[in-house]
């Protein structure tokens, strides 16, 4: 955890700390009222924004008001605001993330068209430079970006974008002071984020984008941010509209790699190879990558539903040292989901465990859930010796 992490960490904890002062009940009810008034109203994407927006207005004058908040800076007060706007739309994220089909439409869109070009883009197809052809700094801001759909928050979700940039802002600085380059700011800077874009393939991008531009304090969505998140809106529409002429490529090979593409990727009719993700089981939309070139956030699935796990048909032959991160978030959240339903199972009365083991076993879950290193409670040893009895 970085400094600026640990910071926004420790400032959102003593923000939730106030908030359980006796003194701040005025201000608690504030903000329970409004997250409830929410689910009064069917979604609507800007109206919601225009709500969320005027909420934050009105609190913060209400916090500088507060007696808990007198003589505060102001950098106390952004604090305050920071951690209110994280609380608030965490407890909205289901009610506001990626609720309009029409952006759900655009996500899947985007998805499989990076899909697609993925197997075949070059840094020359973007007109990149060879001098900033660097693959340990695309790497290091693809996986910054691909930490996008693992937030909640506007702020977080931002900084994965401003990370990423960063980080190929750094890139173009350091090609800056070499002999014979000199960057010309955005006209090499914007190749480079949509080449790492496609490479990364962040999940809902479209979705993201939205949210952070709805829900994130308008007052922090200025300067630097807003550069970079600007150009990351730009790279999305680049994406979308992305053909042959963009690439600067002859329209017929450019059509040819794309339908070597689709039977690569096994795409047809429209529709991408589905790899879910932690956001995905609420709002149903997903990114995909290549085979043997695999990115994007955590994957989760129930237990049971094994065929949607990527890496189940790969031979080791065939792992590159991208998928590594991947493969270990996917098996801790397997081992934490299998440890958590035999502990379930094995507080279940014995009426009920003995069928639910008998359907897992049927399914091939079974045996491995016996073997669950768990202390058996008193239920579960009389059920062992009555079956032994047998």
């Amino acid at each position: 955890m970085d400094a600026s992490t640990s910071s926004q960490s420790l400032s959102f904890f003593d923000f939730l700390d106030r908030m359980r002062n006796p003194a701040s009940i005025g201000l608690v009810r504030s903000i329970k009222s409004f997250i409830v008034s929410f689910s009064f109203y069917p979604p609507n994407p800007e109206n919601d924004g225009k709500r969320v927006q005027e909420f934050y207005l009105t609190m913060e004058a209400a916090i500088r008001e507060h007696p808990l908040w007198t003589g505060a800076t102001e950098e106390e007060i952004d604090c305050a605001m920071e951690a209110l706007e994280k609380y608030v739309m965490t407890k909205l994220f289901s009610r506001t993330f990626a609720v309009s089909p029409e952006d759900t439409k655009i996500d899947h869109e985007i998805s499989e068209k990076i899909c697609l070009v993925q197997t075949f883009l070059k840094p020359e197809h973007l007109d990149i430079p060879a001098i900033l052809r660097n693959e340990a700094s695309w790497l290091l801001a693809e996986k910054e970006l691909q930490k996008i759909n693992t937030f909640k928050a506007p702020r977080e979700k931002l900084s994965s974008i401003m990370n990423c940039c960063r980080v190929i802002n750094n890139l173009l600085l350091n090609a800056s002071m070499t002999e014979n380059h000199v960057p010309a700011g955005a006209d090499e800077f914007l190749p480079v984020l949509i080449y790492v874009t496609i490479k990364a393939n962040p999940p809902q991008l479209q979705s993201n984008l939205k949210f952070i531009q709805l829900y994130r304090r308008q007052a922090k969505l200025i300067s630097e941010p807003e550069y970079y998140f600007t150009n990351l809106v730009s790279a999305k529409s680049f994406i979308i509209d992305l053909n042959a002429t963009s690439l600067s490529m002859d329209e017929i090979e450019f059509e040819e790699n794309m339908q070597v593409a689709k039977s690569t990727t096994k795409v047809t009719d429209g529709a991408c190879p589905v790899i879910q993700t932690n956001q995905t089981n609420q709002h149903g939309q997903t990114g995909c990558s290549p085979s043997k070139e695999i990115h994007g956030s955590p994957v989760t699935a129930t237990p049971l539903q094994v065929s949607e796990y990527p890496y189940l048909e790969a031979k080791s032959d065939e792992m590159t040292l991208k998928d590594v991160d991947r493969l270990l978030t996917i098996y801790k959240e397997v081992v934490a989901k299998y440890t958590t339903l035999c502990r379930l199972i094995n507080n279940l009365p014995t009426s009920d465990k003995e069928p639910m083991l008998r359907r897992l076993e049927s399914q091939g879950a079974g045996v491995m859930l016996e073997r669950e290193p768990i202390s058996e409670n008193k239920t579960t040893k009389e059920a062992s010796q009555a079956k032994e009895e047998k």
